[in-house]
């Protein structure tokens, strides 16, 4: 299958534009002395991140739907990797991991 150069192009300006909002705000904040206020906020987005994966999957809030089993144990996971690493990355890792696991075999 060759690669068409339109594609190439789309390929190369999707990862440009995926990196520069990831990369531009840690090159110029790593250079800038942040307030003690400022600092002390972005300490609260892990939380709300972990907070707006979770409660988007818990809470069924279309019509029909239900609570789904695995979501939930994930979640008990989730919750007692993330009290005790209290690390945003093992704490999903542990909860996909969880929901990947009982999806196989249940």
């Amino acid at each position: 299958m060759a690669l068409d150069f339109n594609i190439l192009i789309i390929i190369i300006g999707g990862m440009i534009v995926t990196a520069l909002p990831r990369i531009l705000p840690i090159a110029i904040l790593s250079q800038m002395e942040l307030p003690s206020w400022f600092m002390n906020w972005l300490k609260f987005i892990p939380i709300a991140i972990l907070t707006a994966i979770l409660v988007q999957e818990l809470v069924p809030l279309g019509e029909g739907e239900t609570w789904n089993p695995n979501h939930l144990f994930a979640t008990v996971v989730s919750f007692i990797v993330g009290f005790w690493t209290k690390s945003l990355l093992w704490t999903v890792i542990a909860g996909v991991g969880t929901v990947v696991a009982l999806n196989s075999f249940f």
